[in-house]
């Protein structure tokens, strides 16, 4: 670990697993890949675009893409993203080592808030969460935590944008089904915002698209991609490989061929729209348990070396952590959500998402969130630069007092005390406290907080007519009236 010179003049630390030379081999091999093996595109506009710009096709839709073009694609494509809140106001700056942590989306189970109990997700639950994340200082942006098992599974997506539009201000990563459906997220947004052109120049959200696989990127994927670059608004394009599997079982080979097949998007929305604002991750791999054959979100393989390959292109970066394989909030949760925070921050990955999922991606837990908000408080404490003035040096002061004196009492400490991290949810008092109030666990702790803020926190309501604008889109899909 280094640390490196702030603007602020203080130093930060930041963390780098990989050397130059590293980074630079994985990116050549990207390109390798791109140019000898190819893609497989399964929507024709997506190969006629790159067959104009000199991409090789056979097969039908097998496409090699140039070096060059993936050159191009990165000298042009945006070096920052912005993303607003709902009132248009930038909050998320995506440049840089800034980091800023949102929950995840679409987990097929939940623990419930109220009872404990391991069951399938609810709209109700994503309400809920959607509340609390609201008022979590330490959350920044929004993803829609669970699928709705009480909905048609042809439209719910539409209701998750709807509860998240509705019960927050904060920035949004919506995911959707198929394509209708980010249209549909889409046309919500420009409500809130006031049209296509207001939410094109203030973002308040982006759309996660997760591709099928690094070489074969599906029609719905693609066409979200096209549809987001000609609309000029940011979205990421993540095919995940899961090493042993859908990919070499070797972290630097998954590295190489998920960046190829995220390189390869950036291209198209380039040609599509040149300067389209794209998230890269660097390339997602995931641990694949032989012995379980479980995908892995908290191998510590996992971490970092991705987020390193993003920052060599000078992109905005997409990246994941606060996450757990444990099925409970329980030590293992909080110590690997920890790290996770922790390597990821140091990393710089600049919209880290995932914050709170339990069982390698299965689960959501608004009780584990409520943890990782406290992990994520502790992480940006430790991640300020440290002052070193005449005033914090305080050596006036330490002569005042000398050896003979104590400085409990001291002015100096009395103006500074203050800065140091005091925590909301971690155990800090004397033992004897902790029992008379009821010897509570950290999980009872953060259960008493998510459901105290879900009872006294009140969401700014959307205005009235916005919101009947949403509710009709939202009316309009499950009638079969969706958008095409």
């Amino acid at each position: 670990m280094v640390l490196q010179s702030a603007q602020s003049s203080l130093g930060t630390p930041q963390f780098r697993k990989l050397a130059d030379n590293q980074i630079e081999r994985l990116h050549q091999a990207s390109l390798v890949i791109l140019e000898r093996t190819g893609v497989r595109l399964f929507e024709p506009q997506a190969v006629e675009l790159l067959k104009k710009k000199g991409g090789q096709v056979e097969d039908g839709n097998r496409v090699r893409i140039p070096s060059a073009l993936i050159e191009w694609a990165l000298s042009v494509a945006p070096k920052r993203a912005e993303l607003c809140d709902r009132h248009g106001k930038p909050v998320l700056f995506l440049e840089g080592q800034r980091v800023f942590y949102g929950t995840g989306s679409d987990c097929p189970n939940v623990i419930d808030l109220h009872t404990g109990e391991h069951r399938p997700g609810r709209l109700q639950d994503i309400i809920e969460a959607t509340i609390v994340c609201d008022a979590l200082p330490n959350i920044d942006f929004l993803m829609s935590f669970c699928i709705p098992h009480d909905l048609a599974a042809e439209t719910y997506d539409r209701h998750q944008m709807r509860a998240m539009l509705s019960n927050s201000i904060k920035p949004i990563l919506f995911v959707t089904l198929e394509f209708a459906g980010c249209v549909d997220a889409v046309r919500m947004a420009e409500a809130v915002a006031g049209g296509a052109e207001a939410l094109r120049r203030n973002p308040l959200c982006a759309c996660y698209i997760n591709v099928s696989s690094a070489l074969r990127h599906n029609q719905d994927a693609l066409q979200k991609l096209l549809f987001m670059a000609e609309k000029g608004l940011p979205t990421t394009y993540t095919p995940v490989v899961l090493r042993g599997a859908s990919g070499p079982v070797t972290a630097a080979g998954a590295i190489a061929l998920a960046n190829a097949g995220e390189l390869a998007g950036l291209a198209i929305a380039q040609i599509k729209r040149e300067g389209s604002p794209v998230i890269l991750t660097g390339g997602v791999n995931d641990m694949l348990d032989m012995r379980t054959t479980i995908d892995c979100y908290s191998d510590p393989t996992n971490r970092a070396m991705l987020v390193e390959l993003a920052h060599r292109y000078g992109l905005p970066i997409f990246g994941l952590t606060g996450c757990s394989d444990s099925k409970l909030p329980d030590q293992q949760a909080a110590a690997e959500a920890a790290f996770a925070i922790l390597l990821e921050t140091l990393a710089g990955a600049q919209l880290a998402h995932d914050v709170g999922y339990l069982d390698s991606g299965m689960t959501n837990s608004l009780e584990q969130v409520v943890i990782c908000d406290e992990l994520i408080a502790y992480t940006k404490h430790f991640m300020k630069g440290l002052e070193v003035s005449e005033e914090t040096l305080a050596l006036d002061e330490i002569d005042r007092i000398g050896p003979d004196g104590d400085f409990l009492g001291s002015p100096h400490t009395r103006k500074h005390f203050r800065e140091d991290w005091y925590p909301k949810l971690f155990e800090r008092r004397k033992y004897e406290a902790w029992q008379h109030d009821g010897a509570k666990s950290m999980r009872q702790r953060a259960q008493e907080k998510a459901l105290s803020l879900l009872e006294s926190h009140r969401p700014e309501p959307l205005p009235a007519g916005v919101q009947r604008e949403i509710d009709q889109l939202v009316e309009q899909a499950g009638s079969g009236n969706a958008s095409a």
